[in-house]
């Protein structure tokens, strides 16, 4: 029986049976499509017609010949089209045209996974092997697989096709730029493929390494042509251009054919694991190669777990597959997958894209994939042989499952959602900035920093010592060679490995910001069918132990939140109410979390945690409820806070059907009384710190999301409210407290009260500090003079001698010199006249010295008990390390700021001692005090110190003197 008959026995079996026919909502059926062809408005050259040839390509689909004539006239172009409708090749016949014209030029091509990378690497030198071997490009792939050894080869003769990942485009190519001079000043395409996957933070992250990017053609003489090859999404164009900053023709209209495909919704309200369980079964016993998608890590490791537990004889022809495994591990499972030796593989999203893993037949979607974007996509992984196939939707109790379930024809009426970026993100910003500055000196005149917002960021982390400027002011420089390897692109925090607490293996990772929450101690964490029990969290170290043990529960977290509005950006009227946007500040602490039993989700025990809160700044949406809302509630005794409650959590369950986003993408906090309002008021904001622009857009459709909001609360079944319509598997408080009754009061009441009149109160913004350094206003104008004093001693013994610079008070003092403003004079002092220097020192309004703090005030302790700390002290060398991360010498620092050094050393002097040379010592004190005064007036009038870093530039380190 073909593969296109199992399907519709599959099919006709799964609505006759007892357990699931029952189940089955809807059954849509997509007939096959034809194809529709078109030709490029110029001939291609002979040798590429002739690749044509030989690979049987006679003629082009329609979307392929447009893409194609927008190549070739040099625009950026978006090919969104499905899954197998031959994206690839619209690249790939440009870059064979392009070699004909020029042999040296260039061709970049981006792919998210490495395994994608390999895929089309295969496909791209199989399709130019009939060229003559000296005409065949050279291709390669330069990603963290590969050798050392085979990288420098790479970088020494680059190829004409270079296939790499983001991170590698990041960390690899532009930061070594100089490296690779001959490939950027050749490239003629830059190829991103799988481009909707370049959205929220990734995409933020993505669309600065592109600028970085840009940037760095301009330097060596280029101006490729971007390619962005995408599944369908509802902007296409606009993610692009958000993307490169560059303009973008987008290509839509679908020309390849396609089988008939299967659409099946089946409510497995009950129990969506267990049920996706009974169909992968059923779906392996006759033949059908099966892709199940899961919505966590957590559930593709049970199923595949359970699987074997249930059909010992399935259990090795079926694989977990998700993030998180190792490199290997993933290759490993794709092989199997494409060579047929695996007949079931039950996956993440991470299988989300085109990698080749064989022409499969059945999907299985365990709920609803968060948007109508991954729902097609996922269900383009089968039938790719343009073979009959099935999709079956599996709803769970997910509000956007269950609306679903009960509205069907909604979902094929919906259009595939805009993808959303935020390059504004503040925190991803400033860190590309950082990244930017160390690929190429920031000038003053460039776009990065004319911009008025970057300017300000410019200096605010000139600042904080993470941007330099040149000595000469007119560029600003990096403090660290390399500071791209502390930039995530998947997170705005970094990574933490996750170890075997026996072994020390690598078993996973898990980004920061997710680590308080499923890596807490206690929590239990899957991997490839083995559970772990997590023994500790290091956030010090940055690492998280976990140690095997069988356990028949799972944990999840309760936690408490805040929030405090920052700015109000706008405000709308929605129903009876006003909804605001804006940033927000977010509190959450996780307080303890729940073991509950795997069969059943029976609450075991609680568990208390003592962790730090995590904090972040994040954009949001907040709806007012006001007072004549809670007072009809009152009025009807229903419970006015959990109504609020199970508002927020059905905002957060429906908004992914209007925004392309998971829930777990985003936050929520309803209260009775904010302290910044005058009412009672629902937030949601997005789960990212700094924002990914997911809130932003469902403030455009305000209304719209109220009216799907109330529709699922009160066409859901049931009484007192369940995970389908206000419960939510993440509330940090347990679902408690929650009232459905109370949620469809409070949304009735908006929707039927009058518009209010008055206008809300606005949280402004607070205004930005002045970055400007001025130079021209003398020290404390108005003031009376400052009297200070500039410190600093000598010693008879070194560190060594007396035990370890820990025993610094045991060291005596040969000599030291105090330079007193008032006087403007020296004035020395001797080991006899110490109670005099004591005296001294607490006779002025300030102490600076170089080093004091550590050094000089321990040594003195020796002599007096005098508490030296409590002094108004200056040290110059704190300041300097604080802002930059590291210390400098005094000597560096005069030499580079005012042509001065330093006349000997410690050791010097402490060699003079032994030989009785006091004056000597004197002498060579009082220049080093000379040097800290004038380091200390060059900072005070100027604002900051020179220095030259590692790269021997001269650079500033913005200094204020406290």
């Amino acid at each position: 029986m073909s593969s296109s008959a199992q399907v519709d026995a599959y099919l006709r079996a799964l609505k006759d049976s007892g357990p699931y026919g029952s189940l089955v909502r809807h059954h849509a059926t997509l007939p096959a499509r034809a194809p529709s062809y078109s030709t490029p408005r110029e001939p291609w050259p002979a040798p590429v017609q002739e690749l044509c040839r030989q690979a049987g390509i006679d003629r082009l689909f329609s979307h392929q010949a447009e893409a194609v004539d927008h190549i070739r006239a040099g625009r950026h172009t978006a090919i969104a089209t499905p899954t197998a409708s031959g994206k690839s090749l619209t690249f790939a016949l440009p870059i064979a045209e392009a070699l004909c014209q020029d042999p040296e030029s260039r061709a970049l091509l981006l792919y998210p996974l490495k395994a994608l990378a390999q895929d089309q690497l295969r496909a791209l030198q199989a399709f130019t092997q009939p060229w003559p071997l000296e005409q065949q490009p050279r291709a390669a792939i330069y990603d963290g697989d590969t050798p050392q050894a085979e990288r420098g080869r790479i970088r020494a003769n680059p190829p004409h096709l270079l296939c790499t990942n983001p991170d590698m485009l990041h960390l690899g190519l532009t930061p070594h730029h100089h490296s690779w001079g001959e490939f950027f000043s050749r490239l003629r395409f830059v190829i991103v493929d799988e481009v909707h996957t370049y959205r929220g933070v990734m995409g933020s992250h993505m669309a600065w390494v592109f600028r970085r990017l840009r940037r760095i053609c301009r330097y060596w003489g280029s101006d490729p042509t971007f390619i962005f090859a995408s599944a369908t999404i509802g902007n296409p164009a606009q993610l692009a251009q958000n993307l490169a900053g560059v303009p973008v023709e987008a290509v839509t209209e679908n020309g390849a054919a396609q089988g008939k495909r299967h659409m099946v919704f089946l409510d497995a309200l009950e129990g969506a694991p267990q049920t996706a369980l009974g169909l992968l079964q059923a779906a392996l016993a006759r033949g059908l190669r099966t892709i199940v998608y899961t919505q966590s890590r957590k559930y593709t490791e049970l199923l595949a777990m359970w699987l074997s537990q249930r059909s010992p004889r399935f259990a090795d022809r079926v694989s977990a597959y998700r993030s998180g495994f190792l490199p290997e591990e993933r290759r490993e499972i794709e092989t199997a997958l494409a060579n047929g030796s695996l007949l079931g593989v039950i996956s993440t999203s991470a299988l989300e894209l085109g990698i080749d893993i064989g022409n499969l037949d059945l999907c299985l979607l365990v709920g609803y994939p968060g948007s109508v974007m991954a729902t097609w996509q996922r269900s383009g992984r089968v039938g790719r042989g343009r073979q009959d196939s099935a999709t079956i939707l599996l709803g769970g109790e997910d509000a956007l499952d269950q609306y679903f379930m009960h509205h069907p024809q909604a979902f094929f009426a919906l259009p595939p959602e805009a993808a959303v970026i935020n390059p504004d993100n503040p925190v991803i910003r400033d860190r590309h900035l950082v990244c930017a500055a160390a690929d190429l000196p920031l000038q003053h005149t460039e776009p990065l920093v004319t911009d008025p917002v970057h300017r300000r960021a410019v200096h605010r982390l000139e600042q904080r010592g993470e941007l330099l400027q040149s000595g000469s002011g007119e560029e600003w420089l990096s403090h660290r060679k390399t500071p791209h390897r502390q930039v995530s692109l998947r997170g705005t925090g970094r990574t933490l490995p996750i170890l075997d607490s026996d072994s020390r293996e690598h078993i996973g990772s898990v980004d920061g910001y997710r680590a308080l929450r499923e890596t807490h101690p206690g929590a239990v964490y899957l991997h490839r069918g083995q559970t772990y029990v997590v023994d500790r969290l290091d956030l010090e170290e940055g690492m998280v132990l976990a140690r095997k043990q069988t356990v028949q529960y799972f944990t999840r977290v309760r936690a408490h939140k805040e929030t405090t509005i920052l700015e109000t950006t706008e405000w709308a009227h929605v129903w009876g109410s006003r909804i605001h946007r804006g940033r927000l500040r977010v509190t959450e602490t996780v307080t303890g979390y729940e073991k509950r039993h795997v069969r059943g989700q029976r609450l075991l025990r609680m568990h208390e945690l003592d962790l730090p809160p995590h904090v972040f700044e994040t954009e949001g949406i907040w709806l007012e409820i006001p007072d004549t809302v809670r007072q009809e509630l009152e009025k009807r005794y229903l419970h006015f806070m959990g109504g609020i409650h199970a508002v927020e959590h059905a905002l957060i369950g429906i908004m992914p059907l209007l925004v392309l986003a998971d829930r777990n993408d985003l936050g929520g906090i309803s209260t009775v009384g904010h302290e910044q309002l005058t009412t009672a008021a629902v937030f949601v904001y997005d789960g990212t710190p700094g924002g990914a622009g997911l809130t932003r857009q469902a403030f455009q459709r305000a209304g719209e999301l109220l009216e799907h909001t109330q529709r699922t609360i009160r066409d859901c079944p049931c009484e007192t409210g369940c995970p389908g319509c206000v419960h939510s598997p993440k509330c940090g408080s347990g679902n408690r407290p929650i009232a459905k009754d109370a949620a469809l009061a409070v949304l009735q009441t908006l929707h039927t009260s009058q518009t209010p009149r008055s206008e809300p109160v606005i949280v402004q913004p607070a205004e930005e500090p002045d970055m400007t350094v001025t130079t021209d206003i003398p020290d404390n104008a108005g003031l009376p003079p400052l009297h200070y004093t500039v410190f600093d001693l000598e010693t008879q013994r070194s560190a060594q001698e007396v035990g370890g610079w820990n025993r610094a008070k045991d060291m005596g003092i040969s000599c030291a010199v105090v330079y007193d403003s008032a006087l403007d004079t020296y004035v020395e002092y001797e080991e006899k006249d110490i109670p005099q220097l004591v005296e001294h020192l607490h006779k002025c309004d300030l102490v600076i010295g170089f080093n004091i703090l550590r050094f000089d005030y321990q040594v003195l302790s020796g002599y007096s008990r005098a508490d030296f700390q409590a002094l108004p002290s200056l040290d110059l060398l704190r300041v300097v390390h604080k802002q930059l991360g590291y210390r400098l010498s005094l000597d560096k620092l005069a030499q580079a700021t005012l042509q001065a050094q330093k006349t000997a050393n410690g050791l010097q002097a402490l060699q003079w001692w032994k030989e009785g040379r006091i004056r000597d010592i004197i002498d060579y004190c009082r220049q080093d005090v000379a040097v800290t005064r004038d380091l200390y007036r060059f900072g005070r009038d100027n604002g900051y110190l020179l220095f030259h870093n590692k790269a021997k530039q001269l650079v500033r380190v913005p200094v204020q003197w406290e």
